[in-house]
């Protein structure tokens, strides 16, 4: 889904879209197998007699709750959460219902610096942090895939908007 173009000033141009790394998805997946497996297993398991069926229904009704908690929500999070750098600024948005944003113009950035560790070097994400002129002063953006290359891009786009050049 693309950023909607209506948020943006006239010659604004979006630079960079991203989503949260999908590493932030693994455990959510981990999470159903492991949930679906053991819900298999004690419906299979349950005890023979007049309780069978409401323990069956009992351990679905758990199962479905803990899939929504520890699947569906995560998955809704990560869809949800959007890190755009346009040609003048950052834009962080997050929620569905309470949705959440935050603007930094590139012209107010102090300081953009990156982090990763080596599990997430190798599967290309890491933490960014924007530090910015104002009360509210510093954003980190977790789980930012190619998190070098948005360092790089944050700061050549910051460089042109000062007027100085590559050369």
């Amino acid at each position: 889904m693309a950023f909607p173009e209506d948020i943006l000033t006239d010659d604004e141009v979006v630079v960079l879209d991203l989503h949260p790394h999908w590493i932030r998805l693994v455990r959510p997946v981990f999470s159903a197998v492991v949930v679906l497996g053991l819900a298999v297993l004690a419906v299979f398991f349950a005890p023979n007699g007049v309780l069978q069926k409401p323990l069956q229904y009992l351990v679905l009704i758990v199962a479905v709750v803990l899939l929504v908690y520890l699947t569906i929500v995560p998955w809704v999070r990560w869809v949800t959460t959007r890190y755009v750098i346009t040609n003048e600024r950052v834009l962080l948005r997050t929620g569905v219902f309470t949705r959440s944003g935050r603007d930094i113009p590139l012209v107010r950035l102090n300081d953009v610096t990156f982090e990763h560790t080596l599990f997430e070097r190798m599967v290309g994400s890491g933490t960014l942090t924007i530090e910015s002129a104002g009360e509210r002063g510093q954003v980190v953006l977790t789980s930012v895939p190619h998190v070098e290359h948005v360092h790089l891009r944050l700061y050549e786009l910051g460089e042109a908007l000062r007027g100085y050049s590559g050369a």
